[in-house]
C-alpha cells in the first residue's frame, strides 16, 4: 500500500522562488530546482526521500539555477514541457504534451501545458488529502496571470488557464505559484472577467 503524498516547500533566491517537493514511499518529486542545490538536498533528506523526479515548470533562468547540479547529484528523471525543453540548461528525459500525466510513487499525476508566459509552461496537479493541488509555475498567481509579452501571448495564456485549470478542476483546488503565496481556484474565479478586460 502506498503512503499518502506529503508536500514540502521552501523559498530560494532573491526572487522568492518557490521550490516544491512531493514525497511518498521514499521517493521525491521536485518541482523547479530554482537555486541552492544544497538546501534542496537538505529538504529531501528531512522529508526522508530520495529525489527521483525533477519537474521544471518553464524555461526562465530563475527557475533552473540549481537544475543541472540537482540532476547530477540525484540521477533523477527530468520532466518538462516539450515546448520549453529545448531552452532548458539540462537534458530532458520525459517531454510532456498537453493532456498527459506522469507516474510517481504509484500514482498518475495530471500534467497541463499552459502557453503564454513561455512557449509552453508545464503545470502538475496532485491530489493531497483528497484536495487537488496545482503547481503552475509563473502562469497563475493570486490576483492575475503571469507576465506575457503581447496580446497573442496573453490570449493564449488566459485561454489555457481558463480551460485547462478553471474549467477542469474544482474551486477547492489549491494553486501553488512559482513565487509568493498559494491561492485557490475558487478565490480567483470571480476575477477572470476582470483579468480579461485589463489584459493581465
Amino acid at each position: 500500500m502506498t503512503q499518502p503524498l506529503t508536500l514540502h516547500h521552501m523559498s530560494v533566491s532573491s526572487m522568492d522562488n518557490n521550490v516544491y517537493l512531493l514525497a511518498a514511499d521514499g521517493e521525491g518529486l521536485l518541482i523547479d530546482a530554482a537555486a541552492d542545490a544544497a538546501a534542496i538536498m537538505d529538504m529531501a533528506r528531512e522529508a526522508g526521500v530520495r529525489i527521483t523526479t525533477v519537474l521544471t515548470t518553464h524555461r526562465h533562468a530563475d527557475h533552473t539555477g540549481a537544475l543541472a547540479e540537482v540532476l547530477e547529484r540525484t540521477g533523477a528523471t527530468h520532466v518538462a514541457s516539450h515546448l520549453d525543453a529545448p531552452a532548458l540548461p539540462a537534458g530532458v528525459d520525459v517531454e510532456v504534451s498537453e493532456g498527459g500525466h506522469i507516474d510517481f510513487a504509484g500514482r498518475a499525476l495530471d500534467t497541463l501545458i499552459l502557453r503564454g508566459h513561455t512557449p509552453g509552461g508545464l503545470a502538475l496537479v496532485a491530489v493531497i488529502d483528497g484536495v487537488p493541488h496545482a503547481f503552475v509555475g509563473d502562469s497563475l498567481f493570486p490576483g492575475g496571470l503571469g507576465k506575457t509579452d503581447g496580446e497573442a501571448e496573453f490570449v493564449r495564456l488566459f485561454t489555457d488557464v481558463k480551460e485547462r485549470l478553471f474549467d477542469a478542476y474544482p474551486d477547492s483546488t489549491v494553486v501553488h505559484p512559482g513565487h509568493g503565496a498559494p491561492t485557490t481556484l475558487g478565490d480567483e474565479r470571480e476575477s477572470l472577467d476582470e483579468w480579461w478586460q485589463r489584459r493581465w
